[in-house]
């Protein structure tokens, strides 16, 4: 499945590819003019004004004995794509997974565990807002995906200029970070002394009986 997804990535089936990138971005756009279901009753009612002709063109031909009966979808219908017992738990326990390791991040952030960390995710939330004025979740969804089939492909072609923009990028980040650190170092009050331990008391000698005359 990976794999499959890669090579859609990558563009390495161009028809292939071509027809998942338009339909995705034809599907997304007309959900703004119509609801879901009507988007996806329409796609369906489509592919069946397409496959229900043929299918009746070469019944056609087998009942005038010109065809030998081959189903034109059956390459289709064998096609599997059903999951077996250990995909099932694998994509379970990887959903799973990144479930748990959301809601940690989340918890980590929220409650202040880094105060740097929260500080981004504060910056990162208070640039949110101003997105979410000027679009909505389905155009940025839309973005996603053009993103997604594009940001591979220009990095194959262009792989050293991009290395070079990311080193740039990383170093400048680094710079920011480490100056955050400093800023927050300075400002940050210092530790309290821990309390000194009062040295025990010297007994006093006990004093020295005389002895006795005898």
């Amino acid at each position: 499945m990976a794999t499959k997804f890669m090579d859609l990535v990558y563009w390495r089936n161009m028809r292939r590819t071509g027809v998942v990138f338009t339909g995705l971005v034809i599907g997304l756009a007309s959900v703004f003019q119509l609801s879901a279901i009507t988007v996806l009753s329409h796609i369906c009612l489509g592919a069946i004004c397409v496959t229900f002709p043929l299918r009746l063109y070469y019944k056609l031909l087998e009942l005038l004995g010109w065809n030998s009966g081959v189903h034109p979808f059956q390459s289709y219908l064998d096609n599997d794509g059903s999951l077996t017992d250990k995909d099932t738990v694998m994509l379970v326990e990887e959903v799973v997974l990144m479930i748990a390791f959301a809601v940690t991040e989340f918890k980590r952030l929220l409650f202040i565990d880094n105060m740097i960390d929260s500080i981004k995710f504060v910056v990162l939330l208070y640039l949110l807002t101003y997105v979410g004025v000027q679009i909505n979740g389905l155009t940025l969804v839309i973005s996603a995906v053009i993103v997604i089939f594009s940001i591979p492909l220009l990095y194959k072609k262009q792989q050293v200029r991009i290395r070079k923009v990311v080193r740039a990028v990383k170093a400048f980040v680094t710079k920011i970070n480490s100056l955050c650190l400093s800023l927050y170092e300075t400002v940050r009050p210092p530790p309290a002394p821990e309390p000194t331990s009062k040295p025990a008391p010297v007994a006093a000698p006990a004093p020295k009986q005389k002895a006795k005359s005898k």
